[in-house]
């Protein structure tokens, strides 16, 4: 940040758009170029970029020549950038680093042309910019910071594998620097998106070990967490997401913390350690959507039925403008459908397809459509499978038994083209095998009832779920 300090320097500038100095020698005893260079530099060491651009721009319109037009030319660059007038600073930097002689330390005027194409989003030069520095053949005051710009040019270009070497080589080359820290977390929560949690977790341990003040020391223990999740260490990655949600019970995090731990509770299955999860997610006052969505999950792993579906009930009642309010309607209804109670079921769908989440939407549909189809109503049912076919990222396996309900639909209505279509794409297209091979079996029959259209030829019961999932 620039410092901004009362000197005799600011005090003494400015007067109709005008220079001047105040000394005890008159001001015409200062030559002209001495007298602009020198209020534009110091202009710009006390906080005033403005002013540094408007006197260093006629230092150099007048004096081109002048040996220390270098200098001033990296400084008005560094002026514009504080200005946010990158393109104007991008100019300034690319001129100073042409010098013979480029001016201020070495490796600055490239760092901060470097920095100029990063911020005007030209990811690609910026990052060659970057690498420039950082595998010079020479080291520079500039290389550590460099590499960070580096690392995060390679995100920005698509290259992940490539941030994480070079966060690495910062944070493990470099320890002592002040970009450090960031650069060993960063390179923690690179490594879990790319699937690599044995490497993530220890760098994530190490991180909130060393640093545990930092800015990101809080999302750090999340993160940690999870990667011992994703490791397959569920006992002490619940451990950790448990310790991150006592000490930030009120971070924006926390909602994820806590669907993550409860995911690894009930993948490991061990019923004491959900019993004990569910017993303090069941006295948590107030009570929150996701706690009381997550106690329902727990709830019903433990063959508590009934207190799972009260918990998602209360998510429905006191929370109906969540997002989990609409995954609760949804839970609702398989569990309706596993009784067979076909109409509340179809009903409860309805409400979970208005949820904002694409997964559940379709989810939803595809159940809307058969309990439809159990309840005989098949234009109804029809409609619910094409909605769910065109939600957007649909999930194959949502879509192609979307279809084959979509078939069967058509199929009660005697519609034996659109069906055979319908059968034909899934037996085509399905990856669930024994979808495909049922969809063969019924694009077989259609085929041998529009060949004989005067034989009667009942169809077979959906294949729909018959218990929850």
């Amino acid at each position: 940040m620039l410092r901004v300090r009362a000197t005799s320097w600011v005090l003494s500038l400015a007067c109709a758009g005008g220079v001047w100095l105040a000394a005890a020698a008159p001001a015409a005893a200062v030559p002209e170029a001495e007298r602009l260079y020198t209020v534009g530099d110091r202009a710009f060491q006390d906080g005033l970029p403005q002013l540094s651009v408007r006197v260093l721009t006629r230092f150099l319109d007048r004096y081109p020549s002048d040996p220390r037009a270098a200098e001033a030319t990296l400084t008005l660059g560094k002026a514009r950038f504080a200005l946010k007038a990158f393109q104007g600073a991008l100019e300034a930097f690319t001129r100073a680093a042409s010098f013979a002689s480029p001016p201020g330390r070495p490796g600055e005027a490239a760092f901060w042309e470097a920095e100029t194409l990063f911020r005007l989003k030209r990811w690609e030069d910026a990052r060659a910019a970057y690498q420039r520095i950082a595998s010079g053949p020479t080291e520079s005051p500039y290389t550590a910071d460099a590499l960070y710009g580096l690392a995060w040019a390679s995100l920005e270009t698509g290259r992940p594998e490539q941030a994480v070497v070079q966060f690495r080589r910062l944070a493990e080359g470099y320890p002592d620097h002040a970009s450090a820290p960031s650069a060993a977390f960063q390179l923690g929560r690179v490594l879990l998106s790319l699937k690599r949690p044995l490497e993530a977790a220890p760098v994530l341990r190490g991180f909130t070990e060393r640093h545990p003040g930092h800015q990101f020391t809080v999302e750090a223990r999340y993160l940690y967490g999870q990667a011992l999740l994703e490791a397959g260490d569920e006992r002490e990655g619940a451990e950790a997401l448990r310790a991150f949600l006592a000490a930030n019970p009120s971070h924006e995090l926390a909602p994820q913390a806590q669907r993550a731990l409860t995911s690894g509770l009930i993948r490991r299955g061990d019923k004491s350690d959900m019993a004990e999860e569910y017993k303090r997610l069941t006295a948590i006052r107030p009570a929150t959507a996701e706690t009381l969505y997550d106690a329902g999950a727990i709830a019903l792993r433990l063959k508590r039925t009934r207190e799972a579906e009260a918990a998602w009930a209360r998510v429905r009642r006191e929370f109906p403008d969540d997002p989990l309010a609409a995954r609760a309607a949804l839970e609702l209804a398989q569990g309706a459908f596993g009784r067979e109670q076909w109409k509340e079921a179809a009903s409860l769908a309805v409400a979970a397809a208005k949820g904002t989440e694409g997964a559940v939407r379709a989810e939803a549909h595809l159940l809307h459509g058969e309990s439809e189809l159990k309840l005989r109503r098949f234009g109804s049912a029809h409609q619910a499978f094409q909605a769910a076919v065109a939600t957007p990222g649909v999930d194959p396996q949502v879509r192609y038994r979307a279809l084959a309900g979509s078939g069967l639909a058509m199929e009660e209505q005697q519609q034996w083209a659109q069906a055979a279509r319908y059968y034909e794409e899934v037996a085509a297209r399905s990856p669930d095998r024994s979808l495909k091979s049922w969809a063969r079996e019924r694009r077989a029959a259609v085929d041998a009832r529009l060949a004989k259209p005067s034989r009667s030829q009942a169809g077979p019961q959906p294949r729909t779920r018959s218990t929850r999932p």
